[in-house]
């Protein structure tokens, strides 16, 4: 058998990602660990929100809904001032509370001061903060804000974006690890018998953790941002209706507009009935989910926005822009001619949320997080027992098996690195860390070998006769 013969050279990938699993396990793994158990907690917090937020929540059951008009007013009594919402969610069913949503200074990305109102007898049954589209309280705000970014801002996002980067890359590794000893994995005894199911486990959830790392990255900050370019460039991205009333061929266009808007005109022109006339227009038109976002127009030359925001199976998220002054429809969406790049983009995102399937949705990904934090500990526990087999000894260096690896593997393996690290640069720039820690261990293993062999060879000339 040659050095370069195929059997050598896959010897040499499987050492190589046996021992680049490992380093993942050892260094990634508490990044992923954190992931995973916030992960759990945020899809287990539903109910709890419900539960402390209940007041806030709901309502009266029984009565006539008042009109939004009356409702607004009432939050204007509540805040002491004429200040319109610059969103309104009224109420879904009988029961449940209007929310009248205001920006203010001092908000975060995607946050709003929210003051409920009851649809029936205008009480204010709550005010709060809150956030994004799902409109999460801030309980769930926080656990939210804890596993994407450990309740450090962007910097935090760091710790997700490096948990999604190489949560794939381990998936796929344990798989091609376990399909290569599959037949030697059968064969061991019971002894070894966490190593067995530690990689059974692994198969069993990869198609899961290759869906969390997949999802994940489409938030993240660095990889997130290339995949939104990547699918503006092939036509993926999720459509909008247009607010724009002025003609956008003549006319250069601001994607910023719709937030530099005069709040101050807009306020004179807008009158609290126009919310239900364009309540009444959007029904007219189609827009039929029962939960719904009504946005007035942020400038002279925007129109009313109304969108669907009903995630669940079926999805409705269709949209209109009125115009402010007739509530004709200017432009509008439907969710069914979605390309389906677009479609599948909003079923993975909702899907990762847990809100697209309910509580089915949400245990099923609580139990495949729960295999993950199971697969970790079991990874620290079999990775413990074999250092103390190894008696003192280093763990096996990557190096080893990649310098004996043929040239051509070896340019493989760069070009696919590169393209990675290009893409997934946190992944890239880890992956480099990754490299200078194992160079330094390789340098340091062979000055030791070398060091051995030196004092082995004067003890054995000491003793050899003269």
């Amino acid at each position: 058998m040659t050095a370069r013969s195929p059997t050598r050279t896959g010897k040499l990938l499987f050492a190589l990602i046996s021992r680049l699993h490992l380093y993942i396990g050892l260094f990634i793994g508490p990044f992923i660990l954190i992931a995973a158990l916030s992960g759990i907690a945020y899809l287990l917090s539903p109910p709890l929100e419900e539960w402390f937020y209940h007041d806030t929540l709901y309502g009266i059951t029984q009565g006539e809904p008042q009109p939004l008009a009356e409702q607004i007013a009432a939050g204007q009594r509540y805040l002491g001032a004429p200040t319109l919402p610059s969103a309104v969610r009224p109420a879904p069913a009988l029961g449940d509370t209007t929310r009248l949503m205001f920006s203010e200074p001092g908000l975060g990305p995607s946050e709003h001061r929210a003051v409920f109102v009851d649809p029936i007898s205008l009480a204010v049954t709550g005010d709060t903060t809150v956030y994004g589209t799902s409109g999460i309280l801030p309980l769930r705000t926080m656990i939210d804000h804890f596993h994407r970014q450990l309740l450090m801002g962007d910097m935090g996002r760091l710790y997700s974006e490096l948990a999604a980067s190489w949560l794939w890359v381990a998936a796929l590794g344990g798989v091609i690890l376990w399909v290569w000893q599959r037949r030697k994995l059968k064969a061991r005894s019971m002894p070894h018998t966490a190593r067995r199911r530690h990689a059974t486990l692994g198969w069993v959830l990869s198609l899961g953790l290759l869906f969390f790392s997949a999802t994940g990255l489409t938030w993240s900050q660095w990889a997130g941002s290339n995949i939104a370019e990547l699918r503006h460039a092939w036509g993926w991205s999720t459509p909008s209706a247009s607010t724009a009333l002025i003609d956008t061929d003549t006319q250069p266009h601001d994607e910023h507009s719709e937030h530099r808007g005069h709040m101050a005109m807009v306020s004179t022109a807008i009158t609290l009935d126009d919310f239900d006339r364009a309540l009444r227009a959007a029904r007219q038109a189609g827009i039929s989910a029962a939960r719904l976002q009504l946005t007035p127009p942020s400038g002279p030359q925007q129109a009313w926005r109304v969108a669907e925001i009903d995630r669940q199976w079926p999805t409705q998220v269709d949209q209109v822009a009125l115009d402010p002054h007739s509530m004709a429809v200017t432009d509008q969406t439907d969710f069914n001619t979605f390309p389906l790049a677009a479609k599948l983009t909003r079923w993975g995102i909702d899907l990762h949320m847990g809100v697209l399937f309910g509580i089915v949705n949400q245990v099923m990904l609580a139990t495949i997080a729960a295999g993950l934090v199971t697969l970790i500990v079991w990874g620290y526990l079999m990775a413990w027992r074999r250092l103390r087999a190894l008696s003192g000894q280093r763990f096996p260096t990557v190096a080893e098996p990649w310098l004996m690896l043929p040239t051509t593997a070896k340019l493989s393996i760069l070009f696919v690195a590169i393209a990675l690290g290009v893409a997934l640069p946190v992944l890239g720039v880890s992956l480099a860390v990754f490299i200078v820690i194992d160079a330094l261990r390789w340098y340091v293993k062979q000055r030791y070998s070398a060091h051995r062999l030196t004092q082995l060879n004067e003890v054995k000339d000491a003793k050899s006769p003269r």
